[in-house]
């Protein structure tokens, strides 16, 4: 009587601690029957939408899970859309004087200017200068840039041409750059 009360407790132990695993350990999707899981489960957007709570549509678009809500991490616009460069294009053999032209977007721009910087492959700096806009930058349209970067030959064969973003707030987010890798 005595074993088999053991036997039954160790048992109930078992079944237990088996249960509580399945439903508090489980990391899969197709484990989370009850909605306290799938609460708990959700973490991120892209892990609530998958769980299927409602998506709005608003910009950015937001997950709500309970009393949680999750917000769409969206990339800023590519740089393609804010910076064209006509000259000199990757790859390019560029020698001293060096004119840049292009165009940007007004926000691209802080007072008609952005820093515009060359360094060789090892990173030292040749040139800098400001690109000057040709045109009124306070606009979300394309402005058109030109700078002219005057440097003594390099060392190494290649380098980056560097345009920069102003940014004068200094924030993380804000900064933006293009590299355009060029041969000497």
């Amino acid at each position: 009587m005595k074993i088999t009360l053991i036997i039954l407790g160790v048992l109930v132990i078992l079944i237990l601690g088996g249960a509580l695993l399945f439903l508090n350990a489980c990391e899969d999707d197709w484990c989370y029957v009850y909605q306290w899981q799938k609460l708990r489960a959700a973490d991120s957007f892209e892990r609530c939408a998958s769980l299927g709570f409602p998506v709005m549509e608003s910009s950015p678009r937001q997950c709500s899970a309970g009393s949680k809500t999750f917000t769409e991490n969206t990339p800023p616009p590519a740089q393609a859309d804010m910076i064209h460069v006509f000259s000199p294009l990757p790859n390019s053999l560029v020698t001293s004087p060096l004119t840049i032209t292009g165009e940007a977007r007004g926000g691209w721009y802080f007072e008609a200017s952005f820093p515009v910087r060359l360094l060789d492959a090892n990173n030292l700096l040749l040139a800098a200068s400001p690109a000057q806009a040709q045109s009124d930058w306070m606009t979300p349209n394309f402005v058109p840039f030109q700078v002219t970067l005057i440097f003594s030959p390099p060392t190494t064969a290649t380098g980056t041409l560097i345009l920069e973003k102003d940014n004068p707030s200094g924030e993380p987010a804000n900064a933006a750059e293009v590299d355009i890798p060029v041969q000497f």
